[in-house]
């Protein structure tokens, strides 16, 4: 995946603009990065006079760290201060922007959805607490973290993708942990009941489980399961599942050769058609275009 141009891009190309920008930074066809991504703040930001306007990533988390300089982020409508020394984690689906001070030095890290899964175990808590969009301090050991992955990301030698995987899973514990420790450990979005919601999702995702399962074997109500996953991450527990349905069909896409519609019986569709077209309203193009941009095809 090296080839991917690594440029903004507007994820929705048909009808008219969203209000809200959504961006990805790998282009359509590549928005499942080489890995992760890592770049210097300056690099993109001096390029639009050190502001980037409000918009949103479909399916990529990022982490900012900032060395020196500063200036403002805005999450989803919160304008907060940047100082040197913080670290800005900005969720999968979140607004955000920035205005930097002129010369702001750091980092941005990019990591798609799908390797969040690929790290991220329910049980451990981490998800919930990643899922706030937050400026917290950072910590030396982030910081020496973030500088690994930036060299390692523009190098390409022997075993670059499993040290960048290691780098970038410890990097998410390590923010994750001065997330949680800022906020006391004791916030909504760790609570027991969302773990327990992530726990069943995962177990359960394949046999398509609705908003009313998981609300019965949580023993809660469908409302109340709907205001902590609110709380804990800004959307709705339908959203989630579908959400989670949607990555395990990319995966599928990307990494075998099955048949589309084996790919929709196996994820729990009776119709492929109806498979693609659920597929199709969450990304903005239909699995077998997916696929054959992926490979470079013609659709």
């Amino acid at each position: 995946m090296e080839g991917f141009a690594i440029v903004l891009y507007y994820s929705n190309m048909r009808g008219a603009a969203p209000a809200i920008r959504i961006y990805n930074l790998f282009g359509e066809s590549g928005d499942l990065p080489d890995v992760v991504h890592c770049e210097t703040i300056a690099s993109r930001s001096v390029l639009h006079d050190w502001t980037l306007a409000v918009h949103r990533h479909a399916r990529l988390h990022q982490v900012l760290l900032i060395e020196r300089g500063g200036g403002e982020a805005t999450l989803d409508g919160r304008v907060l201060p940047l100082r040197p020394m913080q670290i800005v984690n900005v969720p999968v689906g979140h607004v955000h922007g920035f205005r930097f001070v002129p010369d702001t030095q750091g980092w941005v890290l990019t990591i798609a959805a799908e390797i969040l899964d690929e790290a991220l175990l329910a049980a451990e808590g981490l998800r919930g607490a990643l899922a706030r969009s937050a400026v917290v301090r950072g910590t030396p050991q982030i910081r020496t973290t973030m500088k690994q992955i930036f060299a390692e990301h523009a190098a390409r030698e022997f075993g670059r993708a499993h040290v960048l995987r290691a780098l970038s899973s410890a990097m998410i514990g390590l923010v994750a942990r001065a997330l949680t420790s800022e906020s006391g450990g004791n916030g909504t979005v760790e609570s027991s009941l969302f773990r327990r919601f992530e726990a069943l999702l995962e177990q359960h995702h394949l046999e398509r489980w609705s908003v009313a399962d998981y609300a019965e074997a949580l023993a809660v109500t469908p409302t109340h399961l709907n205001r902590i996953t609110r709380a804990a991450t800004g959307d709705t527990a339908s959203h989630l599942i579908l959400n989670r349905l949607i990555r395990e069909a990319r995966r599928n896409l990307v990494y075998t050769n099955l048949p589309v519609s084996t790919i929709a019986y196996a994820l729990g569709f009776e119709d492929p058609a109806y498979f693609s077209r659920v597929y199709t309203a969450a990304t903005g193009v239909s699995p077998r275009a997916f696929r054959a941009q992926l490979h470079g095809e013609e659709t």
